[in-house]
């Protein structure tokens, strides 16, 4: 008989990680968690680094909630609001949640690197590139909006 509740812990060093994800300009993400690296099946997290002077592409990441940690830097989150440009600005110990399906994009304003921790409720980092953050957003079949 199999025994689903004692199995292995995964360790997945910092030295480990994998950037083979998903990418947009102006950001390195790097995977730790995921269905790929330890089977993960409901949670993927990882890793995001934007050098200093550095914006990211706008882009939204499907229908997957994802929380946000500030490690070091002080990013900005900026997503649309209507016809305005909402900008949220964050410092080390910060969390961001960002819901699903909204476009953003993330800013390094400062002149040291970002490093944020990202924890998502999918075991995959979804990312989808768009041309702004006013693009329509395809939140494909049996969704709820458009």
């Amino acid at each position: 008989m199999t025994d689903h509740w004692h199995t292995a812990l995964r360790h997945v060093r910092g030295a480990e990680l994998s950037g083979d994800t998903n990418q947009t300009t102006g950001m390195t993400r790097l995977e730790a968690v995921s269905g790929k690296t330890v089977g993960s099946s409901k949670v993927w997290m990882g890793q995001t680094h934007v050098a200093p002077a550095t914006n990211s592409g706008d882009h939204h990441h499907g229908e997957t909630e994802t929380s946000i940690y500030v490690v070091s830097g002080n990013p900005v989150f900026v997503f649309a609001d209507g016809a305005d440009e909402v900008r949220i600005e964050t410092e080390p110990g910060d969390y961001v949640f960002v819901p699903p399906f909204v476009p953003h994009r993330e800013e390094n304003p400062g002149v040291e690197e970002a490093v944020v921790v990202i924890a998502r409720s999918s075991q995959e980092g979804v990312v989808v590139n768009l041309p702004s953050l006013w693009a329509p957003v395809d939140r494909g079949a049996g969704s709820d909006g458009v």
